[in-house]
């Protein structure tokens, strides 16, 4: 007996996004050393850069091109981007706090 268990082809859509990412690094994204979304992010407005342009393609969506699935994907990339960037400071956050310790140990 086979148990389904992405009943919304989740499995599929997620290989369909991690290809249609590393082809926007490809394109436009990688054709130099630093995206716009990265010194957006480092002049911290990032987040809000990504969230407006969530907003966009989803009022966009359904209406320029019909139901274009690459509306959903940016939306996608998008919110993946805040979560990576979340991961970031996280990551800059612990090793500040380890930093510190250590610098209080010595």
């Amino acid at each position: 007996m086979l148990i389904e268990t992405n009943k919304f082809n989740e499995d599929v859509v997620l290989n369909k996004l991690k290809v249609y990412i590393d082809k926007t690094y490809k394109q436009h994204y990688g054709s130099g050393n630093i995206q716009t979304t990265e010194v957006t992010f480092d002049a911290g407005h990032g987040e809000s850069f990504c969230l407006g342009n969530i907003l966009k393609y989803a009022q966009r969506f359904g209406k320029k091109n019909g139901r274009n699935e690459q509306d959903l994907y940016k939306i996608i990339h998008y919110a993946i981007m805040i979560l990576g960037q979340i991961e970031k400071d996280k990551e800059k956050a612990h090793q500040e706090f380890e930093d510190h310790m250590r610098e209080g140990a010595e």
